[in-house]
């Protein structure tokens, strides 16, 4: 018993009702009492044998409280010398009890109050001793014994059970049925005894005693050794109970060092509902429970993403659904651990909410496990006066108004108002226990649930739920695993490449692995069009040749709205929806857009064979993904973008003349290695400058471009064209067989037409001049400069036949 002002106040006034009532019932009786000298010698004998027994005690399992057979010979006195005599031995026994022998120094409130309750456990044993029954019934006088023992043993055991259920805030019923509703068949043995006693003493005189002191020592002697081994073994479940809480507490750091911002958090909530729990009375069962669930409830989030766990804002929906499953997923992984008192209800159940409105269940009321409510309330308010990733700390106090303001809505009322009368005493209580808590270093879908308490990030149009709740944990914890994986690797690899074609492969790879598709395909947006940059797997032909405007089919819908749709119809993909010959078997879609700086530059698109493939999860990890891939490609088109400008010519769009050199360079090289051949044709316009000056640079700027696209069409994939500049133009014809003839002819044509198309009256007409690898020339410069001489000796002989065709007219 603690010190009397430390006690809680219905103890304390329990505490005062006992000591006077025990005193004031003790004072009454003995008042006027004036016994006979041979009843003061008899009294003597039983109160020198109820101290001395007094000293035969044995410590009761799990409370700090004695038991002794002094109540044996209080009994026997009840029988002989009635109440004043039975009170008298039942003092002094108590005494006696009290003070010989004791490991502890007795606290004076604990004395007293033991001396005090003596006196109404001896009254009713007395009242039962006075009971007269007829001879016929009762002949030996077994009744009285029998009813004196059991009066004795509930009034003293009740008495003892209330003081310490109000001190440790237990129900004193409990206390009575766990702790001494045992003990009932002791006291029932100790009162036969007392009445044999009684008879031999009838019979023997006081010889008696010597018959009956080596029974009650026998008595003692059998008890006292019952009681150590289960002393004994209780102290092994102890020792159990206390391995399997490390354990569980272990465990819970492991689960803490998923989320740096929760250090200490289960320590600090375990202890505070084990508080409230004792406040409320709730039973030993449902105690241990609640310490195991207050450590384990968050271990669910093993089956997070830990980006999701650590994520510094507010979760979107699709994170938020993801976060929704720990309570389920943790409440698997503890069935498995068959606890023998109530531990999965209490997990599975710490986000229920008191209107119906929480998850996975809506479950309302009291059909919510009783420390489910106790955990979802201490949990709010640690979780509130804690700093987190998304918002610091509050004040206690503003906590705990929060707290209140949820009550009969999230909360139990009554668990809340008993939280708001002792909040500020528990906050130092955890403080002083919790200490620094040293940190070790699934696709399953939870229907219930509306938002989280801070509320959804701004996010996308809701999914349709077409996931399986009966997926095994592990499978749940390793996708978590494997999608964090994924990301960091993505990120990583993405990162560290400019090539936009790289960015895009390497990006389809990593999908490969995190989410089961049959085609992929990237659209690069350029201007009102998605054009197919990337695309692998099935319908490869078909996705290739497409052109979708941005608005239509899937992917422009995508890409004009910023939105991502899930399990959409490929069908529709605008570009072959009224075409019979493209058929494509995919039947499922999930598209997400591409975000650069300013807008959406693309879209990332995936197909399935199965009609509603794709996920939440799939689309939670496209989303988280799409705003590094967006920037990583935009940085890539910008590199291109950079890349094609340093090489073409900005008014033609020809290879500018430094990069055909480099190009040529390279084709010599491989005409080298292989033995091959190659040609190169130089040309000049001649009458531009006239043209030029005629018209003005507009129309000749225009002669240019009409002339480069004129050579563009001429040209064959493999062969090269460029604008070494002003009117000078190069063509470079690998392998050129009988081409360089057709080239040459189809050139003579080009002049007039794309003077024709400019709108330019001057004749204009091209030279040209063709040198051959390796005939003329083996190296780039050779050949441009033979071909380049050959151009000026055709430009000349050009120049004589159109003086003598003009003499001649002439």
């Amino acid at each position: 018993m603690d010190n009397l002002g430390q006690l809680p106040l219905r103890a304390r006034v329990y505490w005062l009702m006992v000591v006077a009532g025990g005193i004031t019932l003790a004072a009454t009786s003995l008042f006027g009492w004036h016994p006979q000298a041979a009843e003061i010698w008899r009294l003597a004998i039983y109160v020198a044998a109820g101290v001395l027994s007094s000293g035969f005690k044995v410590n009761l399992p799990g409370l700090l409280c004695t038991l002794s057979m002094n109540y044996v010979f209080i009994i026997a006195g009840l029988l002989d010398l009635h109440l004043q005599g039975g009170l008298v031995i039942g003092l002094c026994s108590v005494i006696g009890q009290v003070f010989l022998r004791a490991k502890l120094k007795p606290k004076w409130e604990q004395a007293l109050f033991n001396i005090a309750a003596i006196s109404f456990p001896v009254a009713a044993a007395n009242a039962m001793v006075q009971l007269q029954l007829p001879h016929s019934i009762d002949r030996i006088g077994i009744v009285p014994v029998v009813g004196a023992s059991i009066a004795y043993f509930c009034v003293n055991t009740s008495i003892l059970a209330c003081i310490i259920g109000l001190t440790s805030k237990k129900a004193p019923r409990r206390v009575w049925q766990e702790s001494y509703l045992w003990t009932a068949p002791q006291y029932l043995v100790g009162g036969l005894i007392a009445g044999s006693f009684h008879f031999l003493i009838g019979v023997l005189g006081w010889m008696g005693l010597l018959c009956t002191v080596p029974v009650i020592y026998l008595v003692y002697k059998s008890y006292s050794v019952y009681l150590a081994r289960v002393d004994e073994q209780q102290k092994h479940i102890g020792e159990m109970a206390a391995l399997h809480l490390r354990t569980i507490e272990t465990l819970a750091l492991a689960i803490d060092a998923k989320d740096d911002t929760t250090a200490a958090h289960v320590r600090r909530v375990q202890i505070y509902a084990k508080e409230v729990g004792k406040e409320l009375g709730i039973s030993e069962s449902e105690m241990r429970a609640l310490e195991a669930a207050a450590l384990l409830h968050d271990i669910g989030k093993l089956a997070v993403p830990e980006y999701i766990i650590s994520k510094p804002g507010k979760l979107t929906s699709d994170e938020f659904e993801k976060m929704k499953i720990h309570p389920v997923v943790g409440a698997e992984i503890l069935e498995r651990v068959h606890f023998p008192y109530p531990v999965v209800p209490i997990v599975r159940s710490h986000h229920e909410k008191y209107d119906g409105t929480g998850y996975p269940d809506g479950l309302a009321g009291d059909d919510i496990p009783i420390g489910a409510r106790i955990l979802s309330v201490v949990d709010c308010l640690d979780a509130l006066s804690s700093d987190r990733q998304y918002r610091r700390a509050l004040p206690l106090d503003e906590a705990m108004e929060m707290v209140s303001a949820e009550a009969g809505k999230s909360f139990d009322p009554r668990i809340v108002s008993c939280l708001e009368k002792r909040y500020k005493d528990l906050q130092v209580k955890v403080r002083l226990e919790s200490g620094d808590t040293s940190k070790i270093g699934s696709n399953v879908r939870v229907e219930r649930g509306a938002s989280p308490g801070t509320g959804l990030a701004a996010s996308f149009a809701p999914l349709p739920r077409v996931e399986n709740l009966g997926r095994h944990f592990r499978m749940a914890i390793s996708d978590a695993r494997m999608e964090f994986q994924t990301l960091v690797e993505i990120t990583n690899d993405l990162g560290s490449s400019l090539s936009l074609s790289e960015t895009l492969a390497l990006l389809a790879v990593r999908l490969d692995k995190t989410i089961h598709h049959d085609t992929v395909v990237i659209y690069i947006r350029q201007g009102n069009e998605l054009i197919p940059s990337f695309v692998k797997g099935e319908s490869f032909r078909l996705f290739s040749s497409l052109r979708i405007p941005v608005g239509q089919g899937i992917s422009g819908w995508v890409a004009e709205n910023d939105r991502v749709i899930v399990n959409g119809n490929p069908a529709v993909e605008a570009g072959y929806l009224n075409d019979p010959r493209k058929v494509t078997p995919l039947r499922s879609a999930i598209a997400v857009p591409l975000r650069g700086r300013e807008q959406v530059i693309g879209v990332l698109a995936l197909y399935h064979l199965s009609g509603e493939a794709f996920t939440a999860d799939h689309r939670r990890i496209l989303v988280n993904i799409s705003p590094k891939v967006g920037l990583v490609i935009e940085n890539s088109l910008h590199f291109q973008n950079a890349k094609t400008a340093a090489e073409e010519d900005e008014l033609t769009g020809l290879l500018n003349s430094k990069s055909l050199f480099h190009q040529m360079h390279d084709q010599v090289a491989a005409c080298a290695k292989r033995g091959g051949a190659m040609s190169v044709i130089v040309m000049d316009l001649d009458g531009f400058k006239r043209a030029n000056d005629e018209h003005g640079h507009l129309a000749g700027n225009r002669v240019l471009a009409n002339v480069a696209a004129g050579l563009r069409r001429i040209c064959r994939s493999s062969d090269l064209v460029a604008r070494m500049g002003g009117d000078e133009f190069v063509m470079v014809l690998p392998e050129p067989g009988e081409y360089v003839e057709l080239a040459l002819a189809k050139i003579n044509e080009l002049g007039a037409r794309a003077a024709e198309m400019s709108g330019c009256l001057s004749p204009i007409t091209i030279s040209a001049g063709v040198a051959r690898y390796p005939h003329d020339a083996i190296d780039a410069e050779s050949l441009l400069e033979k071909a380049d001489e050959r151009m000026y000796e055709n430009k000349r002989a050009g120049k004589r036949m159109r003086a003598r065709t003009e003499a001649m007219a002439s």
